[in-house]
């Protein structure tokens, strides 16, 4: 039962919704000095959804709301997926099309992956079945990716006035993997790169302990109570924030298990959205 689980988990990172995919107006590569590589490998990897796999030149793709809309907020999106791939759709795309609708500016984060072949769904099933495993394998990542989160950052910041955007309201949102280059990024804490708030959804592979650094920006954390892989993160996480005095959020749901993101299941976690939304109002990062 426990196998069965974990692959519908898989399933669940790779899920696409049925709308169509918001439009992207531009892709920027957040290393233009170092010689191009491959942005990934599009796939469509049915019953799953599409994907992003292969990643090793990071990218930025912009998505502007419609400009009577525009409130000058932006937020970095970082998809999940194991460090193996990136939920292109579920966890990004589709993200900006929901920040876009609230007047923001999204920014999806193709980070750097772990190489991968055409079994992708078996070495991530063999590797969530193996958590000590997988962070493992991940471990020489770990500096790329948290180094393409901070560039994001910085980039954004950097161009804040040709995006139309604020650089002192710029945030990151990531799910699973992607919250944890999230929570890297900030651990960081560079004050260049650091987000002015943050959302991770879901994260997993934290650092145990967590510490929270100096100014730590405001957080929301999000996760499902039957969620196995990253619920016990996601609390450590909300804890180490409220520990340090930083503003912190956790917001649980009975059911919606893991790799969620925008795709409705029928589950309390499809109010994920509406609880962010609902924050981001308290930060006042929503009005124009």
């Amino acid at each position: 039962m426990r196998l069965i689980a974990l692959f519908a988990a898989v399933a669940a990172l790779l899920a696409l919704p049925g709308a169509p995919p918001a439009a992207a107006e531009e892709v920027v590569r957040l290393w233009p000095g170092e010689p191009a590589a491959s942005p990934g490998v599009l796939e469509d990897r049915a019953p799953f959804g599409t994907i992003v796999r292969n990643v090793e030149d990071a990218t930025l793709t912009v998505y502007r709301p419609d400009p009577a809309k525009t409130n000058g907020t932006a937020v970095i999106v970082a998809p999940g997926g194991a460090f193996h791939m990136l939920s292109i759709e579920n966890e990004g795309a589709e993200v900006a099309r929901w920040l876009n609708g609230m007047g923001v500016t999204a920014f999806v984060l193709r980070y750097r992956l772990l190489k991968s072949g055409g079994d992708l769904p078996f070495v991530m099933l063999r590797y969530m079945t193996n958590l000590p495993k997988l962070a493992e394998a991940v471990e020489p990542l770990r500096p790329l990716a948290t180094a393409d989160g901070e560039q994001a950052v910085r980039h954004v910041r950097a161009n804040a006035a040709r995006y139309g955007v604020k650089p002192d309201r710029i945030g990151v949102l990531g799910f699973s993997a992607g919250g944890a280059v999230t929570v890297w990024t900030m651990l960081a804490n560079h004050a260049d790169s650091r987000p002015d708030f943050a959302a991770a959804v879901y994260p997993g592979l934290l650092p145990d302990p967590i510490a929270a650094p100096p100014n730590a920006p405001p957080l929301f954390v999000a996760v499902a109570d039957d969620d196995k892989l990253a619920r016990a993160d996601s609390a450590r996480l909300d804890a180490a924030w409220r520990a340090s005095g930083a503003r912190s959020q956790l917001v649980t749901f009975a059911k919606g298990g893991h790799g969620f993101g925008m795709k409705r299941q029928d589950k309390p976690s499809d109010a994920w959205t509406e609880r962010m939304q609902a924050w981001m109002n308290s930060l006042g990062v929503l009005g124009k």
